[in-house]
């Protein structure tokens, strides 16, 4: 059996910066308010008519990572593509990845699984790749969020805290099974599913013609509802037991970290894991200060900088992990 490793990341984010003080100018809010409930200062948001949706901003990212990977369009075997914002309700953005990459004719897979989206993906690509189906795997965690916001005071509980952003990754055939992908660990817990959701439109409360023929404007059941406090109790506690779930899997502790990176839900999340597991600042990657909550791209764009700033070197044990919507989460530990 193979082990799978990470060959090529890479990431875009719109151009277009949305400082917390641009917020307060569209709703009752302040940065002081915001940095201190979520650490963030600034996000991306696309603007109209930039040519950016989820698809081409997943397709921007997935081009530099091909190309780090030293490989070719036609060596990309299966595309996995994780977003809780599609272009269109169906079809899925993989195909369209496909297309707009010009690819073979390979498999495209679609993962609704939200902040916890990239590592699915990478867990399903692990998978693939160890049993021997395919051998290189293009995965991508792209997120529009900035088009279905409520950009008024009555939304900016969850408004402040999103952004739009594309990370990519080409997983690869790895001989020695010492190295890449060690193991990856999965959960979900459905029951809490309605405590961070965008319930309409779906075909099990309100559809389309619902909204249509009632033309409510209070209604805000097509925009993202989020129970904050509840979904940081959960987050806290499942972030810790996947991260341990992981190590003790491969008979490791804390101290073997030499890099964690966290779904960027929130830096209080992120501030509280890391004092938990007494980890240095140098052993946590944080970036949702400039990019705010990326959901399906976070950690795939927090990995790519990482890398890039040279935080990540050969023999590293990474461990990446997530906790969102669903509710779900779930952890990947990496020998670099």
């Amino acid at each position: 059996m193979y082990h799978s490793k990470i060959a090529g990341l890479g990431f875009y984010v719109p151009e277009n910066v949305v400082t917390n003080d641009d917020l307060s100018k569209l709703i009752e809010t302040n940065d002081e308010w915001i940095q201190e409930r979520t650490g963030i200062k600034e996000r991306r948001h696309v603007q109209k008519g930039d040519g950016n949706t989820t698809t081409t901003m997943g397709v921007k990212a997935a081009k530099i990572a091909i190309e780090r990977s030293g490989l070719s369009n036609d060596d990309i075997d299966f595309v996995v593509f994780a977003t809780l914002s599609p272009d269109y309700y169906f079809p899925g953005p993989g195909v369209l990845v496909q297309k707009e990459l010009g690819l073979r004719t390979v498999g495209a897979l679609d993962i609704r699984n939200q902040c916890s989206g990239f590592v699915y993906a990478l867990s399903i690509a692990d998978q693939y790749i160890k049993t021997g189906m395919y051998k290189n795997i293009l995965i991508i965690g792209s997120e529009l969020h900035s088009y279905g916001l409520d950009m008024t005071t009555r939304g900016r509980g969850v408004s402040v805290i999103f952004g739009d952003g594309a990370g990519a990754a080409v997983i690869s055939r790895e001989e020695d099974t010492t190295k890449g992908i060690l193991s990856t660990h999965l959960h979900s817990e459905g029951q809490h599913a309605e405590e961070l959701a965008v319930i309409a439109p779906g075909m099990g409360k309100r559809w389309v013609t619902d909204i249509l023929k009632d033309n409510d404007p209070n209604d805000e059941s097509f925009f993202p509802y989020m129970n904050g406090q509840f979904v940081f109790k959960n987050a806290v506690v499942r972030f810790s037991e996947v991260i341990n779930e992981g190590l003790q899997a491969n008979n490791l502790s804390v101290s073997d970290i030499n890099m964690l990176i966290p779904h960027q839900a929130n830096l209080r999340i992120s501030q509280f894991i890391q004092q938990k597991f007494k980890l240095a600042d140098e052993q946590v990657y944080n970036n949702i200060q400039k990019y705010g909550n990326t959901t399906a791209a976070s950690i795939p764009i927090a990995l790519t900088e990482a890398w890039e700033q040279g935080k990540i070197k050969s023999g590293d044990l990474v461990v990446l992990a997530a906790f969102g919507s669903g509710f779900t989460w779930g952890s990947v530990i990496i020998r670099w």
